[in-house]
């Protein structure tokens, strides 16, 4: 289940790695987003 989440995360949300967001000016949805991903890769890793 996690893959597939991991694969639509992919696809559906920004990627800041590539824009070279600076995590001490994100907005707080820029944060949720990235803990989001984060939980999801996490987890269909393991």
């Amino acid at each position: 289940m996690f893959k597939l989440l991991a694969k639509l995360n992919h696809w559906l949300l920004p990627n800041y790695t590539r824009e070279q967001l600076d995590l001490a000016k994100a907005t707080k949805f820029q944060k949720a987003v990235i803990a989001w991903k984060y939980y999801v890769t996490t987890r269909a890793l393991s």
